[in-house]
């Protein structure tokens, strides 16, 4: 990795790529400017002369101007499907983050192209989990003599390389919907689960939804020796959680929800499970970002809702459902930084450089990885 004099990564600084990092931040080619007022026009007929060929996904957290020209928004499993569900689609332009991008890649077909307008639309939380990190964990369980009886479960907000390691050692991936299928479907197989690499969904789902005690449930740090743990608490745990979050769910706290309840009178607080545990323990209703968009959609006028999840998705929820008081959860907006580096000049270089026949920022896994990854998520597309 390229540093600078003071130690700092090059590519933390907006220069230069990390060859071992998931995200990318060149762009080539020329970006037209943010205040170019035919963005929007230009858009439209590229898409326009691309026709079929073409199939833009959106994911929710993505900034309005973007989410205008996805043929189909989701979270980011339902985004996946959705391409491999296009077969016809010679490209496929995915507006979200590069772990998306790979997750696409990996299900559709050889011949489809996946893009991502700017390779710099990363996601922190895969950042905080990589191979060379979780194979070096997965040796301290051997050491321990725990491997064995150790099923990893991934999240989906993983990189291809993650999601490629749980096939090959016998697990699979899960969606923030179906977590706790997927560890009853690991417990069945395994006395531990090795949970990547958001340690707030992991906790959440086994001692809220599967009785485990928070004893049962402890940190592995990458960042220290045998993960900070001891060989009696790796013997002792259940589940093994990465020291991973999101940067944004991680924000909230339960002073947000003290707040919030005190200011709006009756109001719902509804969080997403990747935030802490003490906040999900606090909030009236969690569940995946499909769920909260349910559940608002099914509330009645009239009602108040303090919403805990991308700010860009609460403010969407709050125009789409205007006979409710949609809140943010916290009196300090929170845009996911990574998801918003896809923004309308970046799609129309993207789909103007399509319609001119020239890929760019293609996003491919490696045939190896990608087997492996398919393997993992087709074990969770079996659950029940």
């Amino acid at each position: 990795m390229t540093t600078t004099e003071t130690g700092l990564p090059l590519f933390v600084l907006g220069r230069g790529t990390d060859p071992h990092s998931e995200r990318g931040v060149d762009c080539p080619g020329e970006l037209p400017s943010a205040s170019d007022p035919a963005l929007v026009e230009r858009a439209r007929r590229a898409k326009a002369a691309l026709g079929d060929r073409v199939f833009v996904l959106g994911h929710h957290y993505q900034r309005d101007e973007v989410i205008q020209f996805a043929d189909v928004t989701g979270d980011s499993f339902k985004l996946a499907r959705e391409a491999a569900a296009r077969p016809d689609a010679e490209y496929i332009v995915f507006c979200g983050v590069h772990f998306m991008a790979e997750s696409a890649d990996i299900l559709t077909g050889d011949s489809q192209r996946v893009v991502l307008p700017d390779l710099a639309a990363g996601c922190s939380m895969a950042d905080m989990a990589t191979f060379d990190q979780v194979e070096e964990c997965w040796e301290a369980l051997e050491d321990a003599g725990i491997a064995g009886v150790t099923v990893p479960v991934t999240y989906m907000n993983s990189s291809a390389d993650i999601k490629a390691f749980c096939g090959r050692n016998g697990g699979a991936v899960c969606t923030s919907s179906n977590a706790r299928r997927a560890l009853d479907w690991a417990f069945s197989r395994g006395e531990k689960v090795l949970f990547l690499p958001d340690q707030h969904l992991g906790r959440n789902t086994a001692v809220l939804e599967m009785g485990l005690s928070l004893d049962e449930c402890v940190v592995y740090n990458p960042h220290r020796p045998n993960g900070g743990l001891t060989a009696e608490q790796l013997e002792n745990a259940k589940m093994i959680l990465w020291k991973g979050h999101c940067s944004v769910h991680g924000r909230f706290t339960s002073e947000c929800v003290d707040d919030v309840r005190a200011r709006i009178p009756g109001v719902n607080v509804l969080v997403h499970p990747e935030c802490r545990h003490e906040v999900v323990t606090k909030a009236d209703h969690v569940g995946s970002t499909e769920y909260i968009i349910k559940k608002l959609e099914e509330a009645p006028a009239g009602s108040s809702w303090a919403v805990g999840t991308e700010l860009n998705l609460v403010k969407r929820l709050g125009q789409m459902f205007p006979d409710k008081n949609v809140t943010f959860l916290d009196r300090t907006v929170c845009y996911c930084s990574t998801m918003n580096r896809i923004d309308l000049p970046h799609l129309v270089w993207a789909l103007e450089s399509l319609a001119a026949g020239q890929v760019v920022n293609q996003i491919t896994v490696d045939e190896d990885t990608t087997h492996w990854a398919k393997v993992a998520l087709d074990r969770m597309l079996a659950l029940p």
